[in-house]
C-alpha cells in the first residue's frame, strides 16, 4: 500500500510540475486552461498524499484505511467541486490571486502534521545514537524533498516562477542518485523495522487508531465471540497484532482481555437492564464470557456488585 501511495505522490507532484513547464513554454494565448487547473488542483492534494505515505511507511499499515479514503475524497470532491462553479477558464484571477493561497496553505499544513510524524527519526538522526536504518533516512529524504518544492513555489509565486520547476528536478536527480548509490536500496519501500515501529505510537496517529477501533467494536460487537483474537481485530484495522498491543498498552493503559471485558461488561449491565427472561449464566454467554464464573468475577471486578445485584436496582 505504501509503494501505492508514493505512485500517486509523485503522480501529483508530476502534473504540478508539468504544469509549470508548461505555463513556462507556452504563449499565454496559446495556453490550454484545463491543462493549467489541472496541475493547480493536483497541488491541493500532494501534502496529504504525502502525510498518509508517511504514515502508512511508519505504521507499517498494510491496506487503506476507509478513513483515509473519506478523507482524501473529501478534499478531492472540494477541489473538483471548485473547479466546477468558479473555473480557470471563467475566473482566473480567482485562482490566481486568492485560491492559490488556500492551495499551498492545504500542502503547507501537511507538511507540518507529516513533520510530527517523523519527529522521532529527526531526533535519532541528530542524536547519532542510534544508527539510522535505510527506510528511515528514506522517508525523512522523500518529506525534504516535499519540504523544498513546497518552498520553492512559495518563493517563486513572489520571485521566480522557474524556480520550483528547478529545485524539483534538482530534488527529483538527488534522490534519483540516492537510490542509485544505495547497495540496500531494496528496503526503501518495505516497512519501518520492527524496533522502530515498538515506540510509542504518536498522539495524532493513535487517535485515529483508537476512534477507529472503538467504532470497529460497536459495529461489529466483536466482544461476543468468545474466542476472539487480538490477531483478528488487527486485522480489520489493517495493523499488526503488535502495533495493536502496543496501543493499547501505550495509550489506553489496557491489556487486550481488559479491553474487550469492558465491552462485554456493557452489554451484560445492557441486558440486565432490560429485565428480560434470560438467565444470569445465559446473559453472560450472550456477552461474551465463556463461563459464568468468568462472568461473575469480571463483573464484580468492574461494576463492584455481583450481576444479580445490579440487576435488583431495574426490578
Amino acid at each position: 500500500m505504501q509503494n501505492s501511495l508514493f505512485g500517486l505522490l509523485l503522480l501529483l507532484l508530476c502534473l504540478r510540475i508539468g504544469k509549470s513547464v508548461y505555463v513556462i513554454f507556452t504563449h499565454r494565448e496559446e495556453r490550454n486552461i484545463v491543462l493549467i487547473q489541472i496541475g493547480l488542483s493536483a497541488c491541493f492534494l500532494i501534502g496529504v498524499t504525502l502525510f498518509y505515505y508517511l504514515k502508512a511507511s511508519v505504521l507499517n499499515i498494510k491496506k487503506i484505511p476507509n478513513s483515509w479514503k473519506l478523507h482524501f475524497l473529501l478534499l478531492f470532491s472540494f477541489i473538483v467541486i471548485v473547479g466546477l462553479l468558479s473555473s480557470y477558464n471563467t475566473n482566473p484571477s480567482f485562482w490566481n490571486n486568492y485560491f492559490v493561497f488556500f492551495i499551498y496553505g492545504v500542502w503547507g499544513f501537511y507538511i507540518l502534521c507529516s513533520s510530527f510524524l517523523l519527529k522521532d527519526i529527526f531526533r535519532k538522526l541528530i542524536s547519532k545514537k542510534e544508527k539510522s536504518t535505510t527506510s528511515e533516512i528514506w522517508l525523512v529524504a522523500v518529506f525534504i524533498a516535499n519540504l523544498l518544492i513546497f518552498s520553492a513555489y512559495i518563493i517563486g509565486y513572489f520571485y521566480l516562477y522557474l524556480i520550483g520547476t528547478i529545485t524539483f528536478s534538482v530534488v527529483f536527480y538527488g534522490l534519483l542518485i540516492f537510490l542509485l548509490f544505495k547497495s540496500n536500496r531494496e528496503n526503501f519501500f518495505k516497512d519501518i523495522p520492527e524496533k522502530y515501529a515498538s515506540k510509542k505510537i504518536e498522539k495524532i496517529a493513535a487517535n485515529s487508531l483508537v476512534s477507529s477501533l472503538h467504532k470497529l467494536m460497536n459495529e461489529k460487537q466483536f466482544y461476543k465471540d468468545t474466542n476472539i483474537k487480538l490477531n483478528d481485530i488487527a486485522k480489520e484495522l489493517h495493523i499488526t497484532p503488535h502495533q495493536l498491543s502496543q496501543l493499547l498498552n501505550d495509550n489506553l493503559r489496557k491489556s487486550f482481555a481488559s479491553f474487550i471485558n469492558e465491552f462485554r461488561i456493557e452489554e451484560a449491565k445492557k441486558l440486565l437492564q432490560e429485565n428480560n427472561q434470560f438467565t444470569l449464566e445465559a446473559i453472560g454467554f450472550e456477552a461474551g464470557f465463556s463461563s459464568k464464573s468468568n462472568f461473575y468475577a469480571t463483573f464484580k471486578k468492574v461494576v463492584g456488585k455481583t450481576p444479580s445485584e445490579f440487576k435488583k436496582q431495574f426490578l
